[in-house]
């Protein structure tokens, strides 16, 4: 495990800790494996911020916005468990 990846599982865990164990991994994995699809997604949060949004609800939008690609995402992920 690279020092990118402990980081990644870090920031999770910490972030999600009220998330079941297997959903957390699911993140962290889908996370390591698509880091610039999860950089964009956090740049659109960001850009919505600047706009004079809060937090929540700037995520809640864009995973909204991005529903699509996290639904392929995640089951591409399942069928290989």
């Amino acid at each position: 495990m690279g020092v990118k990846d402990f980081l990644i599982k870090k920031l999770v865990r910490a972030k999600m800790k009220n998330l079941p164990q297997n959903q957390q991994d699911m993140l962290i994995a889908l996370v390591s494996e698509n880091p610039e699809f999860f950089k964009k997604i956090q740049s659109q949060i960001e850009a919505k911020k600047k706009q004079g949004q809060n937090e929540q609800l700037a995520m809640m939008q864009v995973m909204r916005e991005n529903q699509a690609e996290i639904q392929k995402l995640m089951l591409a992920w399942q069928s290989k468990q």
